[in-house]
């Protein structure tokens, strides 16, 4: 430490910004701008930062008046803190001053990201046995994201991104190092949280692979090398580059080499031309220039399109999204990761997301980077956002939703943009769900997409748009116009290979079937139970756990048969609105309406009314009469429709038959 700093401080940036005393005790920095000031320092490298450049990078070039002194101000805080034994009206010894700016006279060994740096160039140029250690010493000080407390700052950006890439280099490095040392089975765990987290880099899946066959797993190793073949060619349309196809080739060959060789260069050395060009090309994680966001943003687009080509592509587009989404964020730019969250617009019918933790993920990405777009400008970016947070968030119960639904909207019909209204009608038909009887409003909602998507050739949309229709008409009872768009929306998936459409479209058959009076309760059965055939493996979790018992009990209570009395039917998340029956047919009163009792809110989703037509059966059984209130309360605006019609795939019959039998109870 420089001469006359009585103790020793030490900086951390790999992580949330802070400072540690000689004790190893964190300094207390006061608020954020003082930390961005620290920050600003560290990554100037001991050179001076002009105040003016201060001010306008603690600001983003709208500094207010008051800027310079607030700086000066913050610098005094800061001084104290790190120096808190330094004598009154002496010179700071550590964050001095000089000509126009400050300077942060900072050891080499203080700051984590220059050690780590430094760890990093002298484990390069040592043998396998003395980098390991330097390397894993290297990578101990990595907190979380370089920076974190600043992930939109643009003073940061390049410094963060740079820094994740020798992070994400090392971590390479030290598998090699491994496996050159015979700890194959040591690196595989680290090398398979990489790839999932980081699939985009061609060398940690080459490294994954060896490591697997060098334990022993041939088997593995060739799945992880498909992975990547499909990550490259089916997503990305490149090809994998030589030194994958020489490993596939080889472990299928079982050469001897492969158990004896080394893992692969170390960093600065030598990769094959076809390596070199992928790394440049296609490493869209922290690579900050024009051609990996060009790639990133084109991966986002691949991405889109293979989510409509069945199930595997659903679940794949899925998983990786949110791998493309970080990736953006990481790379600082508010407006790419705008494009890429937004770029994502594949049309949704169901009102439950498949993976609620990851929507939860998508939607706080999207809201951050809406709150770090510029005020004015970038409208698409800011509609389609918004879009994707109302989409995300549908089926929950705050105002977000909502809200983002309109903003969307009101802009896209301000731009006159008709791809971005489509996705924002989508958005505000997720949004539809905050009180049962909204039927004609989402059939007009489903109309203009029909006619918006037709007029502009945007078939996902349109199929989207007559399966909303089929909906909406099943849930007034209309057949003859829901069987039209049943067939429209079959003979466009059909035409442009979009195969969920007929799954949809099969229970939609299944529903009429168990809707019409005549069809016998056998054939509506067998009818159904060959529509949940189609939903096995569709790639829909948040439709597929527990419908089809949901679908049977429906069938069963319509006919005046009791719920199956099996204990062991899992009914998925629709178990609380099916418990009652399930106990009342076992004949557990006490149990029944105590389950009826703690029933929470329906979600606000497509099966709202189907969850109060049971409520208000279990009601009437169990002579409640404060679920029959509630029931009635909630089922009245909607007495013109079918309970659970809706969904296009199940039905509790006419809500107005719940509706007198409730009335009547209530009578007595």
């Amino acid at each position: 430490m420089n001469e006359g700093v009585p103790v020793r401080v030490s900086f951390g940036v790999l992580g949330p910004v802070t400072a540690w005393d000689g004790a190893g005790d964190e300094l207390a920095l006061r608020g954020p701008r003082h930390r961005a000031v620290l920050a600003r320092l560290v990554i100037a490298r001991r050179r001076v930062v002009p105040v003016e450049l201060l001010v306008d990078d603690l600001w983003e070039g709208a500094p207010p008046a008051g800027a310079t002194s607030a700086v000066r101000t913050f610098v005094a805080a800061l001084r104290r803190a790190l120096e808190p034994d330094r004598p009154p009206r002496t010179a700071a010894a550590l964050l001095t001053t000089r000509g126009p700016g400050y300077a942060l006279d900072a050891a080499p060994d203080s700051v984590d990201a220059w050690v780590f740096e430094d760890r990093l160039q002298r484990a390069a140029t040592l043998p396998p046995e003395g980098a390991l250690p330097l390397l894993q010493r290297a990578l101990d000080p990595w907190r979380g994201s370089a920076y974190a407390d600043f992930p939109e700052a643009p003073w940061a950006r390049a410094e963060r991104a740079r820094l994740t890439e020798l992070r994400l280099g090392a971590l390479e490095h030290l598998a090699r190092v491994r496996l050159d040392l015979g700890q194959a089975a040591r690196a595989v765990p680290d090398l398979d949280a990489h790839v999932a987290e980081h699939p985009w880099r061609e060398d940690a899946w080459r490294l994954l692979a060896l490591a697997l066959y060098r334990t022993g797993r041939q088997g593995d190793a060739l799945a992880v090398l498909r992975r990547a073949r499909s990550l490259l060619v089916e997503r990305l349309g490149v090809d994998p580059g030589p030194a994958l196809r020489r490993l596939e080739r080889d472990i299928l060959r079982q050469d001897s080499l492969l158990d004896l060789g080394p893992a692969g260069p170390r960093p600065g050395e030598g990769t094959t031309p076809g390596d070199q060009l992928w790394n440049q090309a296609a490493d869209a994680y922290q690579r900050v220039t024009p051609g990996a966001r060009v790639r990133l943003e084109s991966t986002v687009n691949l991405l889109r399109d293979l989510a409509v080509t069945g199930p595997e592509g659903l679940r794949t587009a899925r998983a990786q999204r949110l791998a493309a989404v970080t990736a953006a964020e990481e790379l600082g730019d508010p407006l790419l990761t705008a494009r890429v969250i937004g770029a994502y617009d594949v049309p949704a019918n169901w009102t439950r997301v498949d993976d609620p933790e990851r929507s939860a993920r998508v939607v706080a990405a999207a809201e951050r980077t809406l709150a770090a777009l510029p005020d004015t400008g970038h409208e698409g970016a800011r509609a389609r956002l918004s879009a994707t947070v109302a989409l995300e968030s549908r089926g929950t119960r705050g105002a977000r939703g909502p809200q983002a639904a309109a903003e969307a909207e009101r802009i896209a019909r301000d731009l006159g943009d008709p791809t971005l209204l489509a996705f924002a009608l989508n958005a505000r038909y997720m949004q539809t769900f905050h009180r049962t009887g909204l039927a004609p409003e989402r059939d007009a909602l489903g109309a203009e997409l029909v006619t918006l998507a037709t007029r502009h050739d945007l078939v996902t949309f349109r199929i989207l748009g007559h399966l909303i229709r089929l909906q909406s008409l099943a849930a007034l009872s209309d057949w003859a116009g829901a069987d039209q768009h049943a067939r429209a929306a079959r003979e466009l998936g059909e035409r442009h290979e979009r195969p969920l459409t007929g799954v949809f479209v099969g229970w939609y058959r299944a529903l009429r079937a168990a809707a019409d009076p005549e069809t016998l309760f056998e054939d509506a059965y067998t009818a159904l139970r060959e529509a949940a055939s189609s939903l096995r493996g569709a790639g829909m979790p948040g439709l597929e756990h527990g419908w089809e018992p949901l679908a049977l009990l429906c069938l069963r209570l319509r006919h005046g048969m009791p719920a199956p009395a099996d204990d062991g039917v899992d009914y998925g998340p629709h178990e609380p609105w099916t418990r009652p029956h399930v106990l009342l047919a076992r004949h557990r009163y006490d149990e029944a309406a105590a389950a009826l009792a703690r029933l929470p809110e329906p979600p606000r989703d497509l099966l709202l009314e189907a969850r109060w037509a049971l409520v208000a059966r279990a009601a009437v059984a169990l002579g409640d009469r404060t679920a029959m209130r509630r029931a009635l309360t909630a089922l009245t605006p909607a007495v013109a429709e079918g309970a659970g019609a809706q969904t296009g795939m199940l039905t509790l019959g006419p809500v107005a038959d719940h509706l007198d039998s409730l009335q009547r109870a209530l009578d007595t």
